[in-house]
């Protein structure tokens, strides 16, 4: 149950941080767009560190390093195609 409500937690700050960065002007891919790049990083980051065992310290900490890792590296990829 644990595994399940850390997941959950790190879906709904990935979902937060997406919002911000939108709203704050850090990306201008729109919110929606955004919170999907953020919750796939977050998603993608958990179950990779949690096979690995490697991480940031706190999953929360992990959800927001690899948010906005995501919304670094997905937009800037696809922009010149």
């Amino acid at each position: 149950m644990h595994f399940f409500y850390t997941l959950l937690g790190s879906c709904v700050i990935a979902a937060v941080v997406g919002f911000v960065s939108e709203r704050t002007g850090f990306t201008r891919n729109g919110i929606l767009p955004s919170i999907i790049i953020c919750i796939g990083g977050a998603m993608l980051f958990f179950f990779v560190g949690t096979m690995f065992r490697i991480g940031f310290g706190s999953p929360g900490m992990n959800a927001v390093v690899a948010s906005v890792g995501a919304l670094v590296i997905v937009p800037t990829h696809y922009r010149n195609r």
